[in-house]
């Protein structure tokens, strides 16, 4: 059986399972197979920096941290359902990406 296995991932937390959880909803609606959304690792992007400019003085340091949130949905391939996904309105710090699998 073929599948959609489709990849959100994106800074905010509450926009990606909110756009998964319409994905889920969408497929369900058309009576397809649908599953998910499964949280996967949170990668984390850490940087530190001396906040003096020439580096005299006591040494302070800044942390930065950047966490990106992933989730997966599995949808059995349906060409109205794929439409759907398509038109859906996916907001700018949310990356989603689509792949078919067999």
């Amino acid at each position: 059986m073929r599948k959609a296995r489709i990849k959100l991932s994106g800074i905010m937390p509450e926009v990606v399972d909110n756009l998964a959880w319409d994905i889920r909803k969408m497929g369900e609606k058309a009576g397809v197979k649908v599953s998910g959304p499964v949280p996967l690792p949170t990668k984390r992007l850490k940087i530190t920096t001396l906040t003096s400019p020439d580096g005299e003085g006591t040494q302070r340091w800044e942390r930065w941290e950047k966490r990106i949130h992933k989730r997966l949905v599995d949808v059995s391939l349906d060409e109205k359902v794929m439409r759907q996904i398509m038109r859906l309105q996916v907001p700018e710090n949310v990356h989603i990406e689509i792949q078919i699998m067999e």
